[in-house]
């Protein structure tokens, strides 16, 4: 796995972001390792997928984890506001960097990846495969 660092920053929308970092740098597969940062407007899809939060406030980033398959994000975060109470789901674009998100992705150079429709859940999933070494 490849490490790649990068300070978002202000009006940064933060699912466009993570995708648009690793289409241009060619990243296939990428999860997140870490991201620390604060939001100034949030949009999310919560469980069921069925109701999306968007608000115009600020909130700090307790935690952002997923996946990236070839420029897709699948990322789901946790958010906390000026008081504690914390709420998240699955991140949608228009969550807007307030002052900074310190984003760390890990670049999973053995795999491949690629989304496929899943009957069951209804929805296109990843699925990873390992690329087989010829050395």
């Amino acid at each position: 796995m490849k490490e790649f660092c990068h300070r978002l920053t202000r009006g940064a929308d933060l699912k466009e972001s993570i995708e648009g970092i690793c289409r241009d740098n060619g990243f296939d597969t990428a999860v997140v390792l870490s991201a620390v940062g604060c939001l100034s407007k949030t949009h999310v899809r919560l469980a069921k997928a069925i109701n999306e939060v968007e608000v115009e406030e600020d909130f700090e980033i307790v935690s952002l984890t997923g996946t990236v398959s070839k420029g897709e994000a699948h990322l789901h975060i946790s958010l906390s506001d000026e008081i504690g109470n914390v709420f998240g789901g699955h991140l949608k674009e228009g969550c807007i960097v307030n002052t900074t998100c310190e984003l760390v992705l890990g670049v999973l150079e053995e795999y491949g990846s690629k989304r496929e429709f899943d009957r069951e859940t209804g929805y296109d999933e990843i699925i990873f495969e390992k690329e087989i070494d010829h050395d």
